[in-house]
């Protein structure tokens, strides 16, 4: 028997507790942003590079490419994430694409839903903001579990910490 001193009923708690963590009506966000000291353009000729994808990810993941289309409006980049034994499969089109960043979303992949917008702005001459914006939603089910385990705050976090040390190292220090 429920006891709760609440306007809900036992049934309509465990309606909202399911519906929770099979991710019904939420869309979780994700937000983080890092400086580099590097111009913005040194960025997004960073991000033009077919190849970042694969520096940006941190071991024990290993990205394997089957397509990446240089990015532009409608380019996209078909990959598998590799964590240890367990592939994930991706597809992601690329939209808003300019000097200023540009926004990745699945178009089939591990999670239901997952859009993620790059920013870049110059702080000065040398300086740029880079801001990640993210909205997901996990799938129902078994599915939805596992996504939950990787594509968590605590996963997202640390993905982004070292997409940010990745990015430094890739882009400060480089002839501008």
């Amino acid at each position: 028997m429920c006891d709760f001193d609440v306007q809900f009923s036992c049934d309509q708690w465990m309606i909202v507790f399911f519906r929770s963590f099979a991710g019904v009506n939420r869309m979780p966000t994700f937000d983080t942003s890092f400086i580099v000291h590097a111009p913005l353009e040194a960025l997004a000729a960073f991000h033009d590079d077919t190849r970042t994808l694969k520096k940006l990810n941190p071991p024990p993941i290993l990205v394997q490419l089957h397509r990446v289309d240089p990015l532009g409006e409608g380019s996209v980049s078909e990959f598998t994430l590799w964590m240890g034994p367990l592939p994930i499969r991706w597809r992601a089109v690329h939209s808003d694409v300019g000097p200023h960043g540009f926004t990745d979303t699945q178009e089939s992949g591990p999670l239901a839903y997952w859009k993620h917008t790059h920013s870049f702005v110059a702080v000065d001459a040398n300086t740029t903001r880079v801001s990640e914006h993210i909205e997901y939603r996990y799938a129902p089910g078994l599915k939805g579990l596992f996504s939950r385990l990787l594509f968590g705050k605590p996963g997202l976090t640390f993905l982004f910490a070292y997409r940010a040390f990745a990015t430094r190292r890739a882009v400060e220090g480089q002839p501008k």
